[in-house]
């Protein structure tokens, strides 16, 4: 155990040592870079001779940018790798009801290079404006018509410097004769709104479509649920995030980030409010009865207080058997005025009054366990029990709680296509943010799963691929880390060379033989003494042999006439005992007096 003790002590010594030493390095680097500037000129080929080869770290491997080309049908795509806003119209418009400072749509859009790009030439569209309105549009190729076929939206977005307050959502604007694009704002109709947002710590995913009612005309957004997953990463990681919106015929519905599925549903099922009202509602005009008992329990009627209820008696009362603790100072005050307390210069009597020290804590008080006036403490009243009340029993005239009857809802309707929207003919981003340099890129509206996902990969995967590439390892990773905080290299050695030396440590050092003295005789065989030892002993062994030789052979001699006259009187002895006993031997044998004890 004070091995183990004794192993991490130094292992923490050495993490010490280790950051100390790189610290003097760097220190000591400075200075060999001024020593080398003043003997450049005298010793720069003995230098260049004596300098070791190094080998360069392998290339980085390049990812190699090309836009991004439709498989197949769309409606409108967009990759902005032109480097220019053709095609998309700036608004004009101002917002109702809001200050004319601003009411303008006057944020700036730039297309550009995203910040620390790894794919030059990629190029996409940015809010470069805060705390600005902005607002862009484009028309699509041809109108979108929910019919037979999938909606499928995707984007990306970059939040390059973070997100404080604001959204990155797009809207799909309605198929209207009065729609304008120079004059897109927060009220031009639209039918589907889907994207990211953010305000606070209120992290959201917006899928809103605006449904017709088929009985008024008049159009309601209907929102998706909130997704279960947590988004806050896709606004605070600084990574181009891929955002996707599939619409089925089938009124099914999903949403996926970096095309996984975060959220999914049913138009039917997860909207609110739901696309179809009730088909009964309350009766507005129903008014509950005035003898209606909604009182499951009531007090008893037969109840009467018992005699000994005393309903006067004290929650509180003095502790009796308290005793006033010896030093209190019952003469001396808890507080006192403060004697170090001056009255400032410009108290004016006349004006405040008169000029009262303030208040401390009575120095005595806090040597001696109280100062004051002492009062016993106050305990539970063993016979307090408070006012008296009957019982609750069941209400024999309990009515259940009332609600108005139902009725038939006037404005019942049944939509079980809410899937056919109204068309759409423009893409519009009209938002408003506290942070600036959002990125959006590789816009594509289309109906076949296999085309968003080949332009996915050609435009957000790449990028993915050219951010792992350029990525450090793992070691590279934590060898930065260290970098900006030495203190990581104790770490390192603690959670890196620790196990190795206790690994070595338990399997190398092995069990402990016990030592010969330690042996019994009923022991297992001793193990063979050290090589070592055997060498030294062999010449003796020898000797030994030799003298043991000897006296065996002249030990042989007399040990063979012993052996052969005890053999022959073991054979007397073994010929007697075979012959059959005689009648007198037999009658002395069976006397109780010649029998031996029996043993237990």
């Amino acid at each position: 155990m004070e091995l183990k003790w004794l192993l991490y002590v130094t292992l923490l010594a050495l993490g010490t040592l280790a950051v100390q030493a790189r610290d003097m390095d760097d220190d000591n680097d400075g200075d060999d870079v001024v020593d080398i500037e003043d003997d450049l000129d005298d010793g720069i080929d003995e230098a260049e001779e004596s300098k070791p080869e190094t080998s360069t770290p392998p290339p980085t491997p390049k990812v190699t940018y090309r836009p991004p080309v439709p498989t197949g049908e769309v409606y409108f795509a967009e990759s902005f790798d032109k480097g220019t806003l053709d095609g998309w119209i700036l608004s004009r418009a101002k917002k109702d009801d809001t200050d004319d400072e601003i009411a303008k749509y006057d944020g700036k859009w730039e297309v550009q290079d995203m910040k620390d790009t790894k794919l030059p030439g990629d190029k996409g569209l940015v809010l470069v404006t805060r705390a600005k309105h902005h607002a862009i549009s484009s028309k699509l190729s041809k109108p979108f018509v929910f019919d037979t076929k999938p909606l499928i939206i995707q984007y990306e977005v970059n939040f390059q410097n973070g997100i404080e307050c604001g959204g990155a959502y797009v809207k799909l604007l309605s198929k209207t004769p009065e729609l304008n694009l120079d004059q897109f704002h927060d009220k031009t109709p639209y039918t589907i709104m889907f994207g990211p947002d953010k305000c606070g710590e209120d992290y959201k995913l917006h899928f809103i479509f605006r449904h017709k009612n088929p009985k008024t005309g008049k159009y309601e957004e209907k929102h998706a649920k909130r997704p279960d997953a947590d988004l806050k990463t896709y606004f605070t990681d600084k990574k181009t995030h891929l955002y996707t919106l599939v619409l089925n015929p089938d009124n099914s519905f999903e949403i996926l980030v970096d095309q996984t599925v975060v959220n999914s549903g049913n138009l039917l099922n997860d909207m609110s409010p739901p696309v179809n009202p009730p088909r009964e509602i309350e009766d507005p005009n129903d008014q509950k009865p005035e003898d209606w008992d909604e009182r499951p329990k009531i007090p008893d009627p037969d109840a009467v207080k018992p005699d000994d209820w005393d309903e006067d008696a004290p929650a509180k009362i003095a502790d009796e058997n308290a005793v006033k603790p010896e030093g209190w100072l019952d003469d001396e005050p808890e507080y006192v005025a403060d004697p170090d307390a001056e009255k400032p210069e410009d108290w004016d009597e006349d004006m405040d009054g008169e000029w009262e020290a303030p208040q401390i804590a009575n120095p005595k008080c806090e040597t001696a366990p109280g100062c004051g006036t002492w009062q016993r403490p106050m305990i539970d009243n063993p016979n307090y029990k408070g006012k008296w009340k009957p019982p609750m029993i069941d209400n024999v005239n309990y009515q259940g709680i009332w609600k108005p009857r139902k009725i038939p809802n006037p404005d019942f309707f049944e939509d079980l296509e809410p899937f056919k929207m109204t068309p759409f003919s423009a893409v519009g981003l009209e938002l408003w943010s506290m942070t600036s340099d959002i990125f959006f890129d590789n816009f594509i509206i289309c109906t076949e799963r296999a085309v968003a996902d080949d332009w996915a990969s050609d435009g957000w995967g790449l990028k993915k691929a050219a951010d792992g590439a350029a990525e450090p390892g793992v070691v590279g990773q934590m060898m930065a880390a260290a970098e900006e905080r030495p203190w990581l290299w104790v770490v390192y050695i603690l959670t890196v060379a620790l196990p190795v030396f206790l690994v070595v440590l338990f399997c190398c050092s092995g069990k402990k033989q016990p030592s010969a003295a330690e042996y019994k005789k009923t022991d297992a065989p001793q193990p063979d003494v050290m090589d070592e030892e055997k060498e030294e002993e062999k010449d003796k062994g020898d000797k030994e042999e030799e003298e043991e030789e000897e006296a065996n052979e002249e030990k042989l001699g007399s040990d063979a006439d012993i052996g052969s006259a005890s053999q022959e009187e073991e054979e007397e002895e073994e010929e007697e005992d075979r012959k059959p006993p005689s009648e007198e031997e037999e009658t002395v044998n069976r006397s109780p007096r010649n029998r031996k004890p029996r043993k237990d």
